[in-house]
């Protein structure tokens, strides 16, 4: 085990925080490669709306989808049945899949699986509700390996199941599996290092830092943990008590401070962890029940609850909002918000903090629960909504 973890620590020295970071792919996670939300595409997104080219059904659920080498990646239940779909991002014909054993588990939503797949190196990754991960031939979906890591190391089930997407750094994969995260071999799936056997929070491990001071943020059930990423060991906690221990909006960090926010009445804050993590602001004003806000120019865009906000980074102050979009959510490209609402429409608007102005709007894929955040990849955004109605909308 020691070799293994000074293995890792070698590996975290020699290659930069994202693996895919020297992709030309722009969307290989959940909220893009660079895992913030921000598209760096330049797509003109105008008062004409983008238009559908092609759609395709994949089954109940709520991952988002990852796009690279000219593929999308998203899964869907039928029958108790996971199923990770391979589609050409161009046409959205099949070109393989890959199913798996796993319960509807509806809890006040459809169901199905959680957490997005991550593309890096011609391998995917993908983490089940009830603790099954895999890694496959991104090409052919033949599985490189394939096991149940909650059961392998005795970690308790949250309530609604694994939901952080699988996180690669150098040659480890990292999830948020157990008290602070699981570190796992990407190209073996040996444990490296487990944490506790709590149950975990809903979000993903977020790496930060380089060299030999790269530290994970895994926001657990009740806590936001500092972990090295070598060992597993928790270096700080700063106390994060939420109801039903729901933390599943990603952590945003800028320059030695986070970002966090969850649902359920709890609000918003911004913690400095550059020594001792200290609270900088905190208030009910950003209520992230499931998905993250996106940072641009020191202004924070997201959903309070139902409401669309723009709140100050340094103050927490809100600058605008807008309601009518429901519990929704949103990614960012070249100046716009790309904006899905829970009833399914597309709504393009400014980036902007003065105020709200919206391009246009059009309803996409009409459904219910739509919670699951757009992808931006190829000159198209995706979208999907809960009973598996994914569309490709090309921006002219």
């Amino acid at each position: 085990m020691r070799s293994i973890c000074s293995t890792l620590l070698f590996l975290a020295l020699t290659v930069p925080a994202w693996s895919a970071a020297a992709s030309s792919d722009t969307w290989t996670q959940y909220r893009g490669t660079n895992r913030d939300g921000i598209s760096t595409e330049k797509l003109t997104l105008g008062s004409k709306a983008p238009e559908e080219v092609w759609k395709a059904s994949i089954g109940i659920g709520y991952t988002s989808m990852a796009i690279a080498g000219g593929m999308l990646y998203a899964s869907g239940n039928k029958d108790n049945e996971d199923t990770l779909h391979c589609l050409d991002a161009k046409t959205g014909k099949s070109v393989w899949t890959f199913s798996y054993p796993q319960e509807l588990s509806p809890n006040l939503y459809q169901g199905g699986p959680n957490a997005t797949p991550t593309v890096t190196d011609g391998k995917v990754y993908i983490l089940a509700k009830d603790g099954f991960a895999a890694c496959l031939d991104a090409k052919t979906g033949k599985a490189v390996w394939k096991k149940n890591v909650a059961k392998e190391v005795g970690a308790k089930k949250p309530g609604w199941g694994f939901s952080g997407s699988p996180t690669i750094l150098g040659r480890a994969l990292f999830l948020n599996v157990g008290s602070h995260g699981l570190a796992l071999e990407a190209a073996t799936g040996t444990v490296i290092w487990k944490s506790g056997g709590e149950a975990a929070g809903y979000a993903s491990v977020i790496p930060q830092g380089t060299g030999k001071n790269i530290q994970l943020l895994v926001f657990g059930a009740d806590a936001l943990h500092g972990v090295d990423a070598a060992n597993g060991k928790k270096l700080w906690s700063h106390p994060w008590k939420t109801d039903h221990g729901v933390n599943a909006a990603d952590p945003i960090v800028l320059n030695k401070q986070v970002f966090l926010s969850s649902g359920y009445n709890f609000g918003s804050g911004l913690v400095d962890f550059s020594g001792s993590p200290k609270e900088v602001w905190r208030n009910k004003e950003m209520k992230n029940h499931f998905n993250a806000c996106v940072l641009i120019d020191g202004h924070l865009y997201g959903f309070d609850d139902g409401t669309l906000k723009c709140l100050d980074w340094a103050t927490g102050s809100v600058k605008w909002q807008q309601g009518g979009l429901g519990k929704g959510s949103l990614a960012a490209c070249n100046g716009a918000l790309v904006i899905v609402s829970d009833k399914g429409e597309l709504v393009i608007a400014d980036a902007k903090p003065d105020s709200y102005n919206e391009r246009s709007r059009t309803h996409v894929v009409p459904d219910k629960n739509v919670w699951t955040s757009p992808a931006i990849a190829d000159g198209k955004i995706f979208v999907r909504n809960p009973k598996g109605d994914l569309v490709a909308l090309a921006v002219k």
